[in-house]
């Protein structure tokens, strides 16, 4: 059995105090559900504000990105030691960096690479645009991410990643796959990539979250879904109550 995994991504909302304020009153109601992997992704100048007040209890902290290298001259980036510091997850290839920041499948292997050297849980984004999906290339681009991310690694070091796979167009736009849609490409592209380069057992055993406009009211839908572990989390993420409700409908 896959253990359930629900990560809430903030993106870049949420200064230090307000990030207080949103953890202290999402806080009970996530460490009630005990079934299910619980992680909140704030923005970095926030990492070690939440960091003290999940200290010592069930619900992990993770970071939204990270750079390969262990130190040097990288303005603006932050290394994997600094995220370990505070955190036991890491977002890895997320489609707004790979649209907005230049993030290719070789980047995020070299991140991916580095985050499981640190001892830290990536957590993988694979999608495809509307203008992908569209065309029918929907195959050939998420298990392209598939390859070219985990190039390199071995089956122990796959055991220890999760993937989210997120449509691009279904990302912010208030636009959700449906649940059958999107187990599809799950059970139907992901996996079998998987069990090609890493076998059956590696491919059983990973579990593979669904994000895009996920709420409290269809959460239920996708996690009803045989190959869907879970939810990489948005917008919802920001709103106590639907985050604690989804994490809620992943344990059931």
């Amino acid at each position: 059995m896959r253990k359930p995994f629900v990560a809430g991504n903030w993106k870049m909302n949420k200064t230090a105090a307000e990030a207080r304020a949103l953890v202290s009153e999402m806080l009970p109601g996530l460490r009630a559900v005990e079934t299910v992997e619980r992680v909140i992704c704030p923005p970095f100048t926030a990492l070690s504000t939440v960091a003290e007040l999940l200290a010592g209890g069930p619900v992990g902290l993770g970071a939204q990105n990270m750079h390969w290298e262990a130190s040097g001259a990288f303005t603006g980036e932050v290394a994997p030691a600094m995220v370990k510091e505070f955190c036991q997850y890491v977002i890895l290839g997320h489609s707004e960096r790979r649209a907005y920041f230049g993030e290719t499948d070789q980047t995020v292997n070299r991140r991916l690479k580095a985050a499981l050297a640190a001892g830290l849980t990536p957590i993988v984004c694979v999608g495809e645009t509307l203008q992908e999906n569209e065309s029918g290339q929907t195959y050939k681009v998420v298990s392209g991410q598939v390859r070219g991310g985990l190039e390199g690694l071995s089956v122990e070091e796959v055991g220890r990643l999760v993937i989210a796979y997120e449509p691009v167009w279904a990302i912010g736009t208030g636009r959700a796959a449906s649940g059958s849609d999107a187990n599809a490409v799950v059970d139907g592209i992901i996996r079998p990539t998987l069990q090609e380069v890493f076998g059956n057992a590696a491919a059983d055993a990973m579990r593979v979250l669904y994000g895009g406009s996920v709420t409290g009211a269809n959460a239920a839908e996708f996690f009803q879904m045989p190959g869907i572990d879970g939810a990489l989390v948005g917008g919802a993420s920001l709103k106590p109550a639907d985050f604690v409700k989804i994490v809620q409908a992943a344990a059931q």
